[in-house]
């Protein structure tokens, strides 16, 4: 192993302390890469950070970064990675642990030359377990209706685990909205259209380990919708790269 940084995971949050504790515990344990763990939060009140602190005496690399971008989870990601050192950048919440298991499938096949590897949760073994009950089934189905009309390569576009080459927002320039992860619905329809070599791991999803989601119905509809619409409008460009871009882990979940 190197000096060098291979990956660093940029883990946004609002007041996750009770999660924090627990995918902390586990990231440093399954990781044998050199490796920084980077939590984004927007208030310096957020009872994230005394975990933080706690478990960065631990393991030096766990830090905490204090978003000032302004609020929302892209801002945070964006805060994240122009504090990160890593080779991959791999975005994911706190309140799901099924991506960690996922991890060394994602940097396999960054390593064979991918550039964006996003998860999946409906396909190829993936799965959810928990998550809200009008939510969930929204997503599912969005996300079926959006892989056979638009041409997309990804089975589940708008899921918010993805691990990316930290130089991919040089050619990607992101326009969503600050409205919960949207803008990785985004970066899946362009990172394709722009002829990226992309892969896809399946996962288990365990949502919400600890406290209640702050899903906004109204507001991430009309964002994820936006998205939508984009992609069904570049459905030609989507069609001409979906067969040439997308590996696929094997599924062993």
């Amino acid at each position: 192993m190197t000096s060098k940084t291979k990956l660093s995971i940029l883990i946004p949050v609002r007041n996750e302390g009770a999660n924090l504790k627990v995918i902390l515990r586990i990231l440093p344990a399954i990781l044998d890469v050199k490796h920084e763990i980077l939590v984004i939060y927007d208030s310096l009140n957020d009872n994230s950070i005394p975990v933080i602190n706690s478990m960065g005496m631990m393991h030096p690399g766990i830090k905490g970064v204090h978003n000032q971008l302004g609020k929302g989870v892209m801002n945070a990601f964006l805060s994240g990675i122009s504090k990160s050192k890593g080779d991959y950048i791999l975005l994911t919440p706190a309140d799901d642990i099924g991506p960690v298991l996922a991890i060394g499938d994602m940097i396999s096949l960054m390593n064979k030359g991918c550039q964006l590897v996003s998860c999946t949760r409906y396909s190829h073994g993936g799965r959810v377990l928990g998550g809200s009950a009008i939510g969930r089934p929204l997503s599912r189905i969005a996300n079926r209706i959006f892989y056979w009309l638009s041409c997309s390569a990804f089975t589940d576009s708008t899921v918010g685990i993805k691990m990316m080459r930290r130089d991919i927002l040089d050619k990607i320039k992101l326009e969503s909205n600050p409205v919960g992860f949207a803008f990785a619905f985004e970066l899946a329809i362009k990172a394709q259209i722009n002829g990226m070599k992309l892969g896809e791991v399946p996962i288990v999803s365990l949502n919400r380990l600890s406290g209640k989601s702050s899903f906004a119905f109204g507001s991430w509809v009309r964002e994820y919708s936006r998205w939508f619409y984009y992609g069904m409008k570049n459905y030609a460009r989507l069609k001409n790269t979906r067969k040439n871009v997308v590996m696929r882990a094997p599924a062993h979940l």
